[in-house]
């Protein structure tokens, strides 16, 4: 039996069926050490603008406990907003064999961490999600990549979700041996088993909305706010002048405000309010399409394409998104455009919505493609990098 500490932010409605899914394998004892309480308790969400707290079980079906987190700003949006003195001597109560970080090591508290786990031999695995599609060459960039390389130095084994994430480790002189790939994934079975009987709940929601039941929707969900480039998508929709075809935007933010100006003066855009877990199985059911524009370095994923993707759903991202390379296959589930370029980005819903029936058979290549991106692929990357690092 593998005693395996998990060290992570918050409760994470992307990782928590998979900490329940992990205690399923026999060799493999785990305990998850969170650094703040976020999810679990109504707080205000600085993305969506409103307070919130998930309304699906984050905390059962694994062993866990909450490590005193004394920041004065608490969160994950600066480099003191997790601050948990006590996190080593928790962590090493539990006499792991090996740690595994799932939160980013750019906070006060992993630093401490780090440096006060040197000298006790235990192997730390460190799975991150960044990459380097916006590559800069500047002397501040070559100097960060230095700083990196150094702090990646501390792991045994580095745990990467994608192309584009393995680029960036390799980057930062990760050695090839200690890589090991664990697909980002979500409860792809919650949102397949979802899928089932929807078409009524969709009917009536689009009845609510006043979206005509014989027409297609593009979807965007999320939050409101610059880098995902909502505005620029409501941009794009409007030049397509696509017939028969609705834009429905779901969500909240700071661009909440321009987006419902854009609704008034525009029929065919629809805004709904932000859906809570448990109803975003129905949010992506409304969709003919989903889009996720981002611009710039930090939508270093785009988990709601796995979302997307396994309720049948074609998908246009921007090349900035750092799934396009492994989730997106132009023609064959959707389409990839320049970030930014709103003329690529209205092209690319002209050729998406110019085929009913090809729309569909994207869709479904979409549910074969994701099925390689599951939690049990995690678990056999994990497990391969815990064979390495505990030889």
């Amino acid at each position: 039996m593998i005693n395996l500490a998990i060290v992570a932010s918050h409760p994470i409605q992307y990782y928590a069926p998979l900490f329940q899914r992990i205690i399923q394998e026999s060799d493999l004892k785990i305990k998850v050490f969170y650094l703040w309480d976020f999810g679990i308790t109504n707080q205000i969400d600085r993305g969506f603008q409103q307070s919130l707290k998930w309304d699906i079980s984050l905390l059962d079906g694994y062993e866990f406990e909450f490590v005193s987190n004394t920041s004065k700003d608490k969160g994950t949006h600066h480099l003191f907003g997790l601050q948990n003195p006590t996190l080593t001597n928790q962590v090493l109560g539990f006499n792991p064999d090996a740690i595994l970080l799932t939160v980013s090591y750019n906070y006060a508290s992993i630093y401490k961490f780090l440096w006060e786990l040197r000298n006790h031999n235990i192997p730390i695995i460190f799975r991150g999600d960044s990459h380097r599609i916006l590559a800069k060459q500047d002397l501040k960039s070559k100097i960060k990549r230095l700083i990196i390389a150094k702090i990646f130095q501390n792991f045994a084994a580095c745990l990467y979700v994608g192309k584009a994430n393995y680029d960036y480790f390799r980057y930062h002189h990760v050695p090839e041996h200690q890589l090991f790939f664990t697909p980002h994934a979500i409860d792809n079975q919650r949102f397949s088993d979802a899928n089932i009987n929807l078409q009524e709940k969709v009917k009536l929601w689009k009845q609510e909305l006043g979206i005509p039941l014989d027409s297609q929707v593009i979807l965007f969900a999320g939050k409101f706010e610059e880098k995902k480039c909502p505005l620029d998508l409501i941009q794009a929709f409007i030049h397509a002048q696509l017939p028969s075809v609705s834009f429905l935007l779901v969500g909240s933010g700071v661009l909440e405000s321009a987006i419902q100006d854009f609704a008034v003066q525009n029929q065919h855009i629809y805004l709904a309010p932000f859906q809570n877990q448990s109803l975003m199985p129905l949010t992506y059911a409304m969709g003919d399409i989903f889009v996720l524009p981002s611009y710039g370095a930090s939508e270093t994923w785009g988990l709601a394409i796995n979302e997307a993707m396994c309720m049948g759903k074609p998908v246009i991202v921007s090349n900035h998104v750092g799934c396009a390379a492994d989730l997106v296959k132009p023609f064959e589930n959707g389409l990839i455009f320049e970030a930014g370029n709103v003329d690529a980005l209205t092209d690319c819903l002209r050729e998406a919505m110019s085929d009913r029936n090809r729309l569909k058979r994207w869709g479904e290549e979409s549910k074969k493609i994701i099925a390689n991106y599951s939690y049990d692929h995690v678990i056999a990357g994990l497990k391969q990098a815990l064979k390495a690092v505990l030889k």
